[in-house]
């Protein structure tokens, strides 16, 4: 839709960009404001656009109506669909800065002519002033259209304080989404823990027993890595207790199960015992009888068949990699480990054997083959292990995972999906609501269900999509791939977002087999179910950015951060390179001129630096560019 003024078009243009891609926000903030579009809506628009980034929150469409509805103005702006008028109006979100500067030019054109009007009423005064003081009057109101009198915009913060999500319970299903619910209240902890590890219990219900096939040659195990972040004092234990009882329930029934088989077999293995050592002792007494010597061997091959079954165990908790390979082959490659402790971290960097082993978990998360070398026993081979982890950490131990050798680098931390909610501590109900008993009895019942059902399958249960469901996948790995680019939105946690599609397919198998317990693994998912998945996986990306930005991993900080703080402390206006890299050359980050170039680009994009204008010289190199600080760079956003 366009209009008959080029510049309201170009205004339209500008909100789109900022809509489209909200990393342009900063480049346009240092063209435009509120007051340089022409159109009143224009304006409140723009500044609904400027707070949520501000706040770290999506400038998209819909976020944006849905912060002017909230102010109650969204009428006044246009409503939603002219907000999607705006969308059209741009052809790419590079485009905006063109258009901003050309809105910033009709802005100072207006304030030309209100400066011309305001200078003819005055000579139109002439009588009632003298003419120096109209002409005083007159240069001032010059002056004041020709200087730039707008003060510097805030800073953007390198790395924003993100306005996290709460974990979007209503995404699961009923049974589980009101027991996370209920359990929160209970407990007075944040949805996330508990639907951090109602994930996590799912996953261990399955058992490594259901996939996904979500393309052509794209088979996804349905198993989870959590991990929920919370500082002391956050009762992750009670909440562990209340997701994880009906897991440890039905592991004890399985075991009281077995346990006539494992009497059994141990009865039947210790009288082959006996008959083989009996036949070895007759062929022993007659060495040249080979009817006896063909007894002995046959009776040891037959003891030797027997085999004990193992007690099954479902959950393992703070564990050394090798035993978690044990146990993996043992119980036929599937394991949980669910702890409200994150011990596990240090134990597999190599606490106990001071050597890192990651096989384990990466190969688990995977279902990779995994090769378990035994001391006493031939080596054995895993095929398909299926490893489910959900933890609930203090914060502080995210930190430490990142510096941990290989987490990062060979992809450890990539495969968890994180949480990291803010604390209710010290704002809890002390009297709150005790979880409903129905709501409790479906839960353990229905879970212990799953249990009880897949325990049982040999093979694993491999779920199709729907035409709808596999149309969806496509379209998420589509809307994926521009946020992996350089620059894109989820480069920071570019390892962890290569397998978000899968873990959002993964979270979706996990759904749906709750949501048909019995029936799932002969019906295919869903449409609507990925898109609850998917929901959840957005949850997770959010929370990802926050962890990754929180660990200090991310690309946000790096050596501008550093040039930073040493500016807030020795920094003065009127700054070049050359000088910064005097002060700074001793360190890693600064060996070079150029890399302060960059850190001095990255600082100048978001605020904190501005480029004096070069003054014209004839001949020879030209004039090495030098920074203004921002005057209120003292208080300039916190890096932490």
């Amino acid at each position: 839709m366009k209009s008959k003024n080029p510049n309201h078009d170009a205004e339209r243009a500008v909100l789109g960009a900022a809509m489209m891609d909200g990393r342009t926000v900063p480049e346009l903030a240092a063209l435009v404001d509120a007051g340089s579009f022409d159109v009143p809506r224009h304006g409140l628009i723009w500044e609904a656009i400027a707070a949520q980034h501000a706040e770290g929150k999506p400038t998209e469409a819909l976020a944006v109506a849905a912060r002017l509805a909230a102010e109650g103005t969204l009428g006044k702006a246009g409503g939603g669909p002219y907000l999607h008028d705006c969308l059209d109006a741009v052809p790419s979100a590079a485009s905006g800065t063109y258009y901003a500067g050309r809105i910033a030019e009709a802005a100072k054109r207006r304030d030309l002519a209100a400066a011309s009007a305001r200078i003819g009423q005055l000579a139109k005064e002439g009588g009632n002033r003298d003419l120096a003081e109209v002409v005083a009057l007159s240069r001032a109101a010059l002056d004041a259209v020709a200087t730039d009198a707008e003060d510097w915009p805030a800073p953007v913060p390198l790395t924003e304080a993100r306005a996290l999500p709460a974990f979007p319970a209503a995404c699961l299903p009923d049974w589980i989404g009101d027991m996370v619910d209920a359990v929160a209240e209970a407990t007075q902890t944040p949805t996330d823990l508990a639907g951090s590890v109602a994930l996590a219990a799912l996953s261990t219900a399955a058992q490594g027993r259901v996939h996904v096939q979500a393309g052509p040659d794209w088979v996804e195990p349905a198993n989870l890595f959590t991990c929920c972040a919370l500082p002391p004092g956050n009762r992750k234990s009670s909440v562990f207790a209340a997701m994880v009882r009906p897991i440890l329930d039905a592991e004890a029934e399985l075991a009281e199960a077995a346990r006539p088989r494992i009497i059994e077999a141990i009865t039947e293995a210790e009288i082959a015992k006996r008959a083989a050592e009996q036949a070895l002792a007759v062929a022993s007494k007659n060495p040249g009888d080979p009817d006896a010597a063909n007894g002995a061997k046959s009776a040891a091959m037959e003891a030797e068949a027997v085999t004990i079954p193992v007690a099954p165990k479902l959950v393992a908790d703070d564990i050394t990699p090798e035993a978690a390979k044990s146990l993996l082959a043992e119980q036929d490659g599937r394991l949980a480990i669910l702890s409200a402790e994150g011990g596990i971290f240090a134990t597999i960097a190599g606490r106990y054997s001071g050597v890192p082993d990651l096989d384990a978990f990466l190969k688990g998360h995977a279902g990779d083959m995994l090769r378990v070398i035994r001391k006493s026993a031939p080596a054995e081979y895993v095929t398909a292990p299926a490893l489910t982890v959900g933890l609930a950490v203090q914060p502080e131990v995210l930190r430490d995972a990142a510096r941990m050798p290989g987490f990062e680098d060979r992809g450890l931390l990539a495969r968890f999906l994180f949480s990291l909610p803010a604390s209710r501590v010290g704002f809890r109900n002390p009297a709150p609501a005790a979880v409903p008993g129905p709501v409790k009895a479906a839960y353990g019942r229905k879970l212990a269900g799953i249990v009880h059902t897949m325990h049982h399958r040999t093979d694993a249960a491999v779920l199709e999509l729907t035409a709808e469901a596999r149309e969806r996948v496509v379209r998420l790995e589509r809307e994926r791939e521009p946020r992996l680019a350089p620059g894109g939105e989820w480069e920071p946690i570019l390892n962890w977002a290569n397998k978000w599609t899968g873990a959002v397919v993964r979270i979706a198998g996990l759904l749906h087999m709750a949501q048909y317990p019995t029936t799932g693994h002969a019906s295919p998912i869903d449409a609507d179910t990925l898109d609850a998945a998917t929901m959840i996986g957005y949850y997770f990306a959010d929370h990802a950015l926050g962890v990754w930005s929180y660990m200090g991993t991310g690309a946000e900080v790096g050596p501008a951060g550093e040039l930073l703080d040493w500016l807030r402390r020795h920094g003065q206006s009127g700054m070049s390179v050359r000088d910064m890299h005097r002060g700074l050359r001793r360190r890693r980050n600064f060996t070079t001129a150029d890399k302060v170039r960059d850190a001095v680009a990255r600082l100048v994009d978001h605020g904190y630096l501005r480029e004096r204008p070069r003054a014209p010289r004839r001949g020879g190199r030209p004039a090495s560019p030098c920074y203004d600080l921002h005057p209120d760079m003292a208080m300039a956003g916190d890096l932490a």
